[in-house]
């Protein structure tokens, strides 16, 4: 059951904070403060919780067992109505929300003839919108609760040895991150003769509007996560210009196995875009390789454009290069639901639409480096 699946790796999550904050004591040689001591009684509260959840699922599970063997598989019709009946539904007052998740289908030679589900339509404009949807780990969650993932910090080595002698121990190491999720939100409006119009695309209107919205929030709180992680690559010598030895020197700054994982990139916005258009090798070839329609590539790495990163200002961050998977996302689904009441003058419904969104980086200042522009 995926269901038991999530929480059970919300549990593990929740005993991993606990554990954290008393190695954390233990290090210090203290005893627990007063704080620390109401946030492991909180923790415990909710992993209490979760073991309820998961008991009760289990049992449900199993009265399901038992029905579907006494009735010799029958299983009753399930309704099946696609978003825009949802939302209509919803302004008649037949339904006060409903929640949209990502739709779990095997991907098959003719999927282009299966319909799109709601929330697949949303992410794939909010995408078009903010890439680092595109480009991140994305991992969709069924709860808000925090998502540790761990990080390998060193690798085991190798040595030579003589026949017969002891290997060395070479244990590799790991650190955390811990993805917090913080709620996301938004209304859509539309006027009430649209909503009742049966000529009216209420689910593309809605579903570019919510796909708009997510993709411009997604960039911003995830482009701040990167800025704050991503290390010091090039300090420019102007506050304006960008030379072709500073980007040479950028894609430079990390490490080989960077420059050669699959997703690494230049990422910056349309302004640093056009300097960068200008520049040329000392053989007179320009350093960008625009393609229409993309990917285009700056020293044969793919460019990113994206609008939330700085321009080419004073002090700004305004060039990124690095391994864009490395960068870790989590959300839930959309939860909607409905109001007239708070329109009701203008004769309008609102649709309030809401998420859970967190994010890191996973070895930010050895995987993504940056090029801040001069003072």
């Amino acid at each position: 059951m995926s269901f038991v699946k999530t929480q059970q790796e919300v549990r593990a999550n929740l005993i991993m904070q606990v554990r954290d904050t008393i190695d954390a004591c233990e290090a210090e040689g203290r005893g627990l403060s007063g704080e620390e001591n109401e946030k492991i009684s909180r923790i415990e509260d909710e992993i209490r919780k979760t073991d309820e959840m998961i008991e009760t699922a289990q049992r449900n599970e199993e009265r399901a067992l038992e029905v579907a063997e006494a009735t010799g598989g029958f299983a009753p019709a399930q309704e099946s109505r696609g978003a825009a009946e949802v939302f209509r539904a919803m302004a008649r007052g037949e339904v006060r929300g409903h929640t949209f998740t990502m739709e779990q289908r095997t991907l098959t030679p003719s999927a282009n003839t299966v319909p799109t589900d709601f929330l697949d339509r949303v992410y794939a404009l909010a995408k078009l919108v903010g890439p680092y949807l595109e480009t991140s780990e994305l991992f969709q969650r069924d709860s808000g609760s925090d998502l540790r993932i761990p990080v390998m910090t060193a690798y085991s080595t190798a040595t030579e040895k003589s026949a017969g002698a002891a290997l060395d121990e070479s244990d590799n190491t790991y650190s955390s991150l811990n993805l917090q999720m913080a709620k996301q939100g938004f209304i859509v409006k539309l006027a009430n003769e649209l909503i009742t119009d049966a000529g009216f695309d209420i689910e593309a209107s809605v579903a570019e509007n919510a796909g708009v919205a997510i993709g411009e929030r997604v960039n911003t709180v995830v482009h701040n996560a990167v800025a704050a992680a991503a290390g010091a690559g090039v300090s420019a010598n102007s506050a304006t210009e960008i030379t072709t030895d500073e980007v040479i020197e950028l894609a430079f700054s990390p490490d080989g196995m960077v420059r050669r994982l699959p997703g690494t990139a230049f990422m910056c916005n349309k302004d640093t875009l056009a300097l960068i258009r200008k520049l040329k090798t000392t053989d007179g070839d320009y350093i960008l390789n625009p393609v229409v329609g993309g990917p285009s590539t700056i020293l044969g790495y793919e460019v990113i454009e994206n609008p939330s990163v700085d321009g080419p200002t004073a002090e700004n961050d305004a060039l990124f290069f690095g391994h864009w998977p490395s960068v870790k996302i989590s959300t839930t689904g959309l939860e909607t639901a409905v109001s007239s009441d708070a329109f009701f003058s203008n004769d309008i419904t609102g649709y309030r639409f809401t998420y859970r969104l967190g994010a890191g980086v996973a070895n930010g200042d050895a995987h993504i480096k940056k090029l801040t522009m001069s003072a």
